[in-house]
This record gives C-alpha cells, sequence and structure tokens, in this order.
C-alpha cells in the first residue's frame, strides 16, 4: 500500500502565466466575480437602506445583505491576482531589453484607456446634472471635478493630495495599484540590480515612497508583494490538502465577513487580510496544473468567466457613475431613488439596475479597454521605433 506523499513547496524558475491552467481559469472566474461583487454591494449600499437601520427585515433581504457583504475580500483578490499576474510577468520579462519601458507602456495603457474615457462620463454627466459648470475650469485640490482631480487620479495621487474624480470613490483602490506598479520594480532591481550606486538610489525612492505614502498603501504592498512571490510557488499535494485549504479559505472569509473589519483595507483589517491571503495564494498554487479542454467545468464556465473577467477593471471603475446616473433618473422621472427592503418587487429593480450596470460597463468596454493592446502596441512600435507583433491574450494584466 502507498503512503500518501505529504504537500511540498516547489520554487519555480518562472512565474506562472500559462492560460491552459487551472490556476488562469480560476483567475478569470475570480476577478469577474469580485468585480460584480462590489457593483451588487455598492447598489444595494446606494439604493436599499443598511440592514442595521431595519427592526425586522425580510429573509430575502437578509439573504441579499449577506450575499453582497464581500466587496473587502473582493478587493483584496484584485491586489493577490494584481501581483500574481503583474509582478509574475516583470519578473519573467526583467531581463529583456527594453523591460522598464515596456513595463511602464503596459501599466500606464492600462490604467488610462479605461480611466479617461471614464472620467469624460463623469464630467458629461456632472454637466447634464448640474453639478458641474462648464464655464468654469478650476484647478483646486479640494474639487473632485477639478483639473487636478482628474490629473491627480491619473497619477495615483487620490485620496493622497486629491479626492477620487467626481466622487467615483472605488479609486482609492486605484491609487494602491499606482504606487504599487512604481514601487515593485524599485525593490526587484534594488536588490538585483549589478551597480552598486543604482542598488542604493533604487532603495532610496523605494524608501522615500515608504515613508511619504499612507500606510495603508505601504502595508497592503506586502499583501501585493505576496501575489508576486506565489506566482513562482505551486504547492504539489492530493486533493485532501486542496479541499481543506479551499473550505478553510471559504469558511474563514463568512467568519470575517460577519465579525471582522469589512469597510476599507486599513492597517485594523491587516491580521485578517493576511491570513485570508496565504490561505488564497496557498489554494492557487496547488491548482497550477494543466486543465483538460474536454472538462465538462472549463467547457461550461471558461466563456463567460474568460468574458466577465476581460471587463471587470471597466466593471470597477465605471459602475458608480452608472448608478448615480440611474439615482438622477430616478429623482427626475418617478420621483424617488431609493428602494424598499420590504418590497420583492423593489428586488426585482435592484437586479434590473444591476443588469443595467453590467450591460453598461461591457458596452463601455467594448468602446474603450477592448482597444488596449492596439493603443499598447501602437505606443511601443512609436517607442521602440520597430514593428511589434501582435499582443498576446497573457498580457491582460
Amino acid at each position: 500500500m502507498n503512503t500518501p506523499s505529504l504537500p511540498r513547496l516547489r520554487l519555480l524558475d518562472h512565474s506562472q502565466l500559462d492560460e491552459d491552467t487551472w490556476h488562469s481559469f480560476l483567475i478569470s472566474l475570480l476577478r469577474g466575480l469580485a468585480a460584480l461583487q462590489v457593483a451588487a454591494a455598492h447598489l444595494r449600499a446606494d439604493f436599499f437602506p443598511g440592514l442595521r437601520s431595519l427592526d425586522d427585515p425580510a429573509l430575502w433581504y437578509q439573504a441579499l445583505a449577506f450575499a453582497t457583504g464581500f466587496a473587502h475580500q473582493a478587493v483584496l483578490v484584485f491586489f493577490l491576482v494584481s501581483g500574481w499576474l503583474v509582478g509574475g510577468s516583470f519578473l519573467n520579462k526583467m531581463a529583456h531589453p527594453d523591460a522598464l519601458k515596456m513595463y511602464a507602456i503596459d501599466r500606464v495603457t492600462r490604467l488610462w484607456t479605461v480611466l479617461v474615457p471614464t472620467f469624460l462620463l463623469i464630467l458629461a454627466f456632472g454637466i447634464v446634472s448640474g453639478a458641474l459648470d462648464p464655464r468654469h475650469a478650476d484647478f483646486g485640490l479640494d474639487n473632485p471635478y477639478s483639473v487636478s482631480a482628474f490629473a491627480g487620479n491619473l497619477l495615483g495621487l487620490q485620496t493622497i493630495t486629491v479626492p477620487q474624480f467626481g466622487g467615483n470613490f472605488p479609486l482609492w483602490s486605484l491609487a494602491n495599484e499606482s504606487w504599487y506598479y512604481l514601487m515593485f520594480p524599485l525593490l526587484v532591481l534594488a536588490l538585483t540590480g549589478r551597480a552598486r550606486r543604482s542598488r542604493l538610489l533604487l532603495g532610496s525612492l523605494l524608501g522615500g515612497a515608504v515613508l511619504l505614502l499612507p500606510v495603508a498603501i505601504t502595508l497592503y504592498f506586502s499583501i501585493w508583494l505576496l501575489g508576486a512571490g506565489f506566482s513562482r510557488v505551486r504547492l504539489e499535494c492530493g486533493a485532501i490538502t486542496r479541499a481543506t485549504l479551499l473550505t478553510a479559505l471559504l469558511g474563514l472569509s463568512v467568519y470575517f465577513r460577519l465579525f471582522g473589519s469589512n469597510d476599507d483595507l486599513v492597517a485594523a483589517s491587516y491580521p485578517q487580510d493576511l491570513l485570508l491571503s496565504v490561505l488564497f495564494l496557498l489554494f492557487l498554487s496547488s491548482t497550477v496544473t494543466k486543465a483538460p479542454p474536454a472538462s465538462l467545468i472549463v467547457r461550461a464556465v471558461k466563456p463567460w468567466a474568460t468574458t466577465l473577467s476581460n471587463f471587470s477593471f471597466t466593471l470597477y471603475v465605471v459602475h458608480i457613475p452608472v448608478m448615480d446616473m440611474l439615482a438622477w433618473l430616478g429623482r427626475v422621472v418617478l420621483g424617488k431613488n431609493k428602494l424598499a427592503a420590504a418590497s420583492v418587487g423593489d428586488l426585482a429593480i435592484f437586479l434590473a439596475m444591476l443588469a443595467v450596470v453590467v450591460l453598461f460597463s461591457y458596452g463601455f468596454y467594448r468602446l474603450f479597454e477592448a482597444r488596449t493592446y492596439r493603443v499598447r502596441r501602437w505606443l511601443k512600435s512609436q517607442l521602440t521605433k520597430k514593428p511589434l507583433p501582435g499582443v498576446a491574450a497573457a498580457g491582460k494584466r
């Protein structure tokens, strides 16, 4: 009788970014579901009353409030997956010529092809709704519609020196992402560079960023780094270990949903998020195996999981402006913009509005984010002065 082998962590030479593996399938699925969770959570919070404000809430509303209460964990998934994909991709390519230039183009085009159109949409809606006077340009740092806020949000300065543009509060997490995109190559090159003077300079720049940035941004950089590090780790284990990790991850997610810190990602929420991150990454690294194309799950789920994942960033960035437009239309057309937690009919309205948000986001994605690779390829050809081959789907982050 063979004795089952113990789980073993194996370090890999390259970050695992293959498209035909189970972990790639899971990343696509989770990115899409995380964006949908954030949109649903904000939609419920904006249109329905808070659960704690109700004396005897209906059972269906309690279920809805619980199901849409995992936005905190969803953002954590974004950071971990971003570290895995972005950090892992940089580690794979850092020895190539022009690696830093290509990395910078990838990061800027990833953000700006969605942010710039979204900001223009916010400005247009602000003019229509009367929240903005287009005859006066404002450069004030405290005005969410100002020129300074527009530029500052493109540079990742929201919540640091400027407010989130147009009141689009989920943009706070993109400040984290923007700085992690900058801090990671500084860290890697400071540790691996050949010239001692260059390493000291890069290390000093990184240290300056750590000292000047808000504590929460710096603290959660370690979560992002975990994602990057685990992109080069494979957990070799059996089905029992994998199921145990998944059960622990789901159980603790529910526990922290009920009893933990579920608002912003701050120092108080860091211990629980660190525990969830390690469990999530251990489980994900245990799925770095080929997914058979004939698998029923792959054939049934992968197409829509990939589609939802492809426009998850647009959904995350644009859902608040769409919600604001729906609320404004409700006030203007119907004379109200709130839903009743006791009305099953209002639940149907909520689901219809969520569908509008998702469909609008998909259309917005088709117009702008879907063209990211074309813009990226053009910029690279201009800056490198040579034609580049088509951009592979593996470069989505």
